[in-house]
């Protein structure tokens, strides 16, 4: 395994991958033309915000299996050509909370008190005490537009100032809110009555711009604004506008629209302090979210774990072993009904049942892997990190079930796919807790293992049948590796999985169906 280092990272995440075998490039100033060149020849890229990974680059990372982010803000990776590419993309959003919370506050605290200002009036020789009359902010309502890692920081920190504090989040649970001793408002509510608004949600269509020419006005008059966020959530120019209407007391400002920001309409705007993106920097940060990177990523390739992924479902260290070769029999199950020939309809649902030890695995990491298999017949750019992105796009209504209750099998997992006037249904089991078995075919007991070449046969159960098949098999020249029969009753509905160890035509296909009692033939290939 090999690892691009593309942005500064530390010397200790370094030595994390080296220790454990990895093989590292540390190359920090990389040019993009270089980056270009090169990427082909690893399996992990690590970055921070100076790497930008778009569908260009990502094109061309023929071997890139996960890129990570040190930090938590992805605006620089294309995530939707990643996710068709099966790359999955990991941050880490807890590693500089504490850090960015603490510079929310610091920025609070400059813009009450004028620090900034104050400090170069000072510097220059002048004695302006009257001047800088600041603003005590005990007491003052401090409204949270977002509450989540960092902005429950925030709270904590805000209520040990003795601040009042609420907050605008619709993700935000009451019993979460009890626990966090804020008021939970409404967006027009926090805009009209906080005399500090301070922005922590990440940047999305819905968000951003949230705070532009059409609701700035409706802020309380003479409030400040904070922004330790992400650029692009606040329409600059209406701030701007607004501070100097006097509308808006001031402003501080961490993250801007375009960066690195070496001009911008803010930087004439009086009443407002702007830092350079400083939200993550101190050292500790730095060197927590490196090492806690550089710890996903060698987790990633080394023991299939998947920690702060933002395209996949994650998977914990210890839980990766035990899910494996779940989702092995999982994506058989669905390649054995993405094979089965239904003519030109169309997929509506997709059900996913859990019985036994199954039910207690984490479901949400197999149904990846249930669609990789039933798409993959189909759609050549389907992988684990897309099919759900896939099956989304389509439409599919998708549900899985926990059972509680009796099962024959130590582990079982039906998956029941339903089109526009059909259905198909398979179950399977891990033998050993390892070997993907068939159990069930269309609510037909059958018992047989997965073989690269197959045949699944619909018949009707009559004297002749097998002699007959086995019959024409032998004079295409075709040898079976193994015979498993299911029935439904005595002389009625039954199938056939028959594993042959050549690959089977189209024309053999319809040699067998236009034997008697065979009601359809599918070819399958494992």
């Amino acid at each position: 395994m090999k690892v691009l280092i593309s942005d500064h990272l530390s010397d200790s995440a370094i030595s994390i991958f080296k220790n454990k075998g990895i093989d590292v490039d540390y190359l920090p100033d990389i040019s993009r033309e270089r980056l270009k060149k090169i990427i082909h020849n690893y399996d992990a890229l690590a970055i921070r915000s100076n790497t930008n990974v778009d569908k260009e680059i990502l094109l061309l990372s023929s071997n890139l299996k996960v890129i990570g982010r040190a930090g938590i803000g992805v605006d620089n990776i294309d995530i939707d050509s990643a996710t068709s590419k099966g790359i999955i993309v990991m941050n880490t959003p807890h590693g500089n909370s504490i850090t960015t919370a603490e510079h929310t506050i610091a920025m609070i605290m400059s813009l009450a008190r004028q620090i900034p200002d104050a400090n170069v009036s000072t510097k220059k020789g002048k004695w302006e005490k009257s001047k800088f009359v600041g603003t005590e902010i005990t007491g003052k309502k401090l409204g949270l537009i977002g509450c989540g890692n960092i902005g429950s920081i925030v709270v904590d920190r805000a209520k040990g100032l003795k601040m009042n504090v609420q907050v605008y989040d619709p993700f935000l649970t009451d019993d979460k809110s009890k626990e966090l001793g804020i008021e939970k408002v409404s967006f027009e509510n926090l805009l009209g009555s906080s005399d500090i608004i301070s922005i922590h949600t990440p940047l999305t269509d819905s968000t951003r711009n949230i705070i532009n020419s059409n609701n700035i006005y409706s802020i309380k008059k003479g409030a400040w604004i904070i922004n330790c966020a992400r650029g692009g959530l606040i329409d600059e120019k209406a701030l701007s506008d607004a501070i100097k209407s006097n509308h808006i007391h001031g402003a501080a400002i961490d993250v801007f629209e375009k960066e690195p920001a070496v001009s911008n309409v803010l930087f004439k705007t009086p009443n407002t302090i702007l830092t350079p993106h400083l939200g993550a920097s101190t050292l500790e940060a730095q060197e927590k979210v490196a090492n806690q990177i550089a710890e996903q990523i060698s987790d990633y390739l080394l023991k299939g774990a998947i920690i702060n992924s933002l395209n996949t479902p994650s998977i914990s260290a210890d839980e990766a072993p035990i899910i494996k070769p779940y989702a092995k029999l999982s994506e058989l199950l669905g390649s054995f009904l993405g094979q089965v020939n239904v003519g030109e309809q169309n997929i509506i649902s997709v059900k996913i049942e859990f019985d036994g030890k199954a039910s207690e695995i984490n479901s949400s990491s197999i149904l990846s892997s249930v669609f990789c298999g039933i798409f993959k017949s189909h759609i050549d750019t389907v992988n684990i990190i897309n099919s759900i992105q896939i099956a989304k796009q389509k439409g599919l209504e998708i549900s899985t079930i926990n059972h509680d209750r009796k099962c024959d099998y130590q582990n079982l997992i039906t998956v029941t796919v339903n089109y526009e006037s059909k259905s198909r249904k398979i179950s399977g089991t891990l033998i050993g807790g390892k070997i993907p078995r068939i159990t069930e075919v269309q609510g037909i007991p059958i018992e047989a293992n997965f073989f690269t070449n197959m045949l699944y046969v619909r018949n009707y159960d009559k004297p002749g049948f097998i002699g007959s098949i086995g019959t024409l098999l032998a004079e295409k020249d075709i040898n079976i590796a193994s015979f498993h029969l299911g029935r439904r009753e005595n002389s009625g509905e039954a199938v056939a999985l028959i594993a042959v160890d050549q690959k089977v035509n189209k024309m053999i296909i319809e040699s067998i169906s236009n034997l008697e009692h065979v009601v359809r033939v599918d070819g399958m290939n494992f």
